[in-house]
C-alpha cells in the first residue's frame, strides 16, 4: 500500500433533517475509502426533526461518532464541535445532503499528503443546483473573491480537507465554514483548490435561504477583513 495511504483524516458531517441521505451518504464513503483510508466518521446531527436518530440505532457502521446537538446551533458551530471532538489531525468537511461526491475524498486527499498543502478545496463543476442557487451563488462568490483577494470560485463547497490544527488557530465566528480559504490564505496557510464532482439532490430541500445568505454574507465579509488584518497586525 503506498505511504499515503497510512495517513488518518476524520470525516465530519454536520445535518439536520438529512435522514434518507446522510445513510447513503455514509455507505458510499465506506465504499469508496475503507480498503484504502483509515479514517472516522463524525456526525453532528443539529437537533433534527425527522426519524434520523431512531434510524442510527437500527444500522450500524464502523467508525462513527455521533453528535447530538441539544439544540439547532448552524453549520458553523455543528462544524466546529465535530472539529474538536475528531482523533485525527487530518479534517475533511463534506454536506450531509449527498450532493458531494464522497468519491474526491480519495483525491483531496492524495494532493494534500503529496503536496503537504494545509487545506485542499472543492470547487464544484456542472453544479447541479436551481437556476436561481447557481446565480446567488456566482454573485457572492464574485463579491467575496473581488474583496478578500481569496482566488476562490466557490469557497461554498463544503468539500474541502485540512489540518485541525490550522482550523482551530482561527477565530471562531457563525458562518466561518463559508471563508475557510479565505482566512488560510489571510494566515499564510498553504492552499490548493481542485475540481470536484456535484451530484442532484435525491432527497429533501436545502434548509438555507438564498438572499438570507447574500446579505449575511457581506456581514461576514467585513468580520473576515478584521480578522484577518488583526492577524497581519500581530505577527
Amino acid at each position: 500500500m503506498n505511504n499515503i495511504f497510512n495517513k488518518q483524516i476524520s470525516i465530519v458531517i454536520p445535518i439536520f433533517n438529512e435522514c434518507e441521505n446522510i445513510f447513503l451518504l455514509i455507505e458510499e464513503i465506506f465504499y469508496y475509502l475503507e480498503k484504502k483510508i483509515d479514517f472516522e466518521v463524525i456526525i453532528i446531527n443539529d437537533c433534527s426533526s425527522d426519524s434520523f436518530l431512531d434510524l442510527y440505532y437500527k444500522k450500524k457502521y464502523n467508525n462513527v461518532m455521533l453528535i447530538n446537538n441539544e439544540k439547532n446551533l448552524g453549520q458553523s458551530k455543528s462544524m466546529q464541535l465535530g472539529i474538536l471532538k475528531s482523533n485525527y489531525n487530518n479534517i475533511v468537511t463534506i454536506d450531509g445532503d449527498g450532493q458531494n461526491n464522497p468519491e474526491d475524498i480519495e483525491k483531496l486527499f492524495k494532493i494534500f499528503f503529496e503536496k503537504n498543502y494545509d487545506l485542499v478545496s472543492g470547487i464544484r463543476i456542472k453544479r447541479k443546483d436551481s437556476f436561481i442557487k447557481k446565480i446567488s451563488s456566482k454573485i457572492a462568490n464574485n463579491i467575496r473573491s473581488y474583496i478578500l483577494k481569496d482566488n476562490c470560485p466557490d469557497t461554498g463547497c463544503a468539500l474541502k480537507i485540512f489540518k485541525k490544527s490550522c482550523f482551530i488557530s482561527l477565530p471562531f465566528f457563525n458562518g466561518i465554514h463559508r471563508f475557510i480559504p479565505a482566512l488560510f490564505i489571510g494566515f499564510d496557510y498553504k492552499v490548493f483548490y481542485v475540481d470536484v464532482d456535484h451530484r442532484p439532490r435525491k432527497y429533501g430541500y436545502s434548509k438555507y435561504g438564498i438572499f438570507m445568505r447574500l446579505f449575511r454574507g457581506l456581514l461576514d465579509i467585513y468580520k473576515v477583513i478584521k480578522i484577518i488584518k488583526s492577524h497581519k497586525f500581530n505577527v
